[in-house]
């Protein structure tokens, strides 16, 4: 039997995307530059408390993609591995669920997208987070849960201890 290890999620929905191009595909649609200052706000976070992912299961959407490029500018102490999913674009939570049980480092941040995003994040605490922008997790939201589990294979909802969720300070 393998011994019970610390696991930590880093759960984040896509940082705010431009609309500018109305004819754009859903799934090609790049940060705005509200998103791009979000998105190297919560990557300072992250490097601030040495929370670095050393793995990223990130959808495979541009705005997605260019979330994590932006906190990867920040988080400058690991080179983590980065899947891009496309199981991960919209994904229901199930299937977030199901992606997350491949993760094999300790650390893994996921990015998604909302609704999903939002219905994974509220299953997986074992207590409810009382804050007003956790129901709703607007762009940028980051939830950083540990699980008590030999495997990510084990994951199962309920069962998470939250240690921080991040919102970015507003701009305009």
């Amino acid at each position: 039997m393998t011994p019970l290890g610390h696991h930590r999620l880093i759960l984040t929905r896509h940082a705010k995307s431009s609309w500018d191009d109305p004819l754009m595909e859903d799934r090609d649609r790049p940060l705005n530059a509200r998103g791009r200052a979000a998105a190297l706000e919560l990557g300072d976070f992250l490097a601030s408390r040495g929370l670095e992912p050393e793995e990223v299961l990130c959808s495979s959407a541009q705005r997605t993609r260019e979330t994590w490029d932006q906190v990867a500018a920040a988080v400058i102490e690991t080179r983590p591995e980065v899947s891009y999913v496309e199981s991960l674009y919209h994904a229901a939570p199930e299937m977030m669920l199901q992606v997350l049980r491949t993760a094999s480092a300790p650390t893994v941040m996921m990015l998604g997208h909302n609704p999903g995003i939002a219905e994974f994040a509220h299953q997986l605490p074992a207590r409810p987070i009382h804050d007003p922008d956790f129901r709703r997790f607007p762009t940028c939201a980051t939830l950083i849960v540990d699980f008590q589990i030999a495997d990510w294979s084990e994951v199962m909802p309920g069962q998470g201890s939250v240690l921080d969720f991040f919102t970015p300070t507003r701009r305009g």
